[in-house]
């Protein structure tokens, strides 16, 4: 494996702890990724249309205790695109996290997903879970909601040609973004201008980006989380689903039955938030995160 390493100090941390960011090169292409902190790894997995930003104001309230590692993945917002013949169905993103995973030497991690990127993990943990000793789940698509109804017209556009560059265009206008279906419900806080941009623009802006955000929509299918569903049955891990009842996308009652459905699992509610928990709580989530990778180690 190719890798290649910058170094910067984010001064958000608060203190000489240095966030490096170093990108991997994969058989299917380029994943930069950040890292901060020493101890047990810990491995954020973003979901469609945002990046390792949604972990950032997690990851420095946990970087005293473990590793953090975030992935940009190629789910349309990162900034390189993947090589043009990348399998970017949910199992080949499922090969990419495990593939990342095995580049960085990563063992018994703490994989923790949201949204699409919890799917992606359920994935990784049933068909991949070598290297995985615990897995988080915070609100994310499962069972038949993947995608949740409000979303699955992103299916039917990345089948139409041209259809995804007219969808991203449409988001050019700031207050667009905002809408119900597309950040608007994702959060209860207002997030900044500045993180919609930075999550819209790769995909509005380069084409072999769109390129790879539409080869993920057209692989989505519900077969894929009830599949998965099935065999966390005998998943043998500890298991945190740490989900927000006020989700307006992912219904709580899928995270009450992956919880009764994986062994050693235990379901926490996050009160005051939506799907994004890690920008609406992410104290609390930091707190829940921590306290169960430091007693399930």
């Amino acid at each position: 494996m190719l890798y290649t390493y910058s170094l910067y100090v984010n001064s958000d941390i608060g203190d000489d702890r240095p966030m490096s960011t170093a990108t991997v090169q994969l058989p299917q292409g380029p994943i930069t990724y950040t890292e901060t902190g020493e101890g047990p790894p810990l491995v954020f997995v973003h979901g469609f249309l945002v990046d390792g930003e949604l972990w950032s104001e997690v990851t420095p309230l946990l970087s005293d205790r473990f590793r953090c590692i975030v992935p940009d993945l190629p789910l349309g917002s990162h900034r390189t695109a993947m090589n043009p013949d990348a399998d970017l169905s949910p199992p080949g993103v499922a090969k990419i996290i495990a593939g990342f995973l095995d580049a960085l030497d990563l063992e018994d991690v703490t994989l923790i997903g949201n949204d699409t990127g919890g799917a992606m993990c359920q994935l990784v943990a049933t068909n991949h879970p070598e290297r995985i000793g615990r897995l988080v789940l915070t609100p994310c698509d499962a069972y038949r909601d993947f995608l949740p109804p409000a979303f699955r017209y992103l299916q039917l556009v990345a089948r139409i040609p041209g259809a995804l560059t007219i969808l991203m265009q449409s988001m050019r206008p700031r207050p667009m973004r905002r809408m119900p279906i597309a950040f608007g419900w994702l959060t209860k806080k207002r997030l900044p201008d500045e993180l919609l941009d930075r999550w819209v623009q790769p995909a509005m802006t380069d084409r072999a980006v769109r390129r790879d955000a539409g080869k993920l929509l057209r692989g989505i299918s519900n077969r894929y989380t009830l599949e998965a569903a099935e065999r966390l049955a005998n998943f043998d891990r500890p298991t945190l689903i740490a989900w927000a009842p006020e989700d307006r996308f992912f219904k709580v009652g899928n995270a009450r039955k992956l919880a009764a459905t994986i062994p050693d699992c235990r379901l926490e509610l996050i009160d005051d938030s939506r799907t994004f928990v890690s920008l609406d709580q992410p104290a609390e989530l930091s707190r829940l995160v921590g306290d169960f990778a430091a007693q399930a180690g």
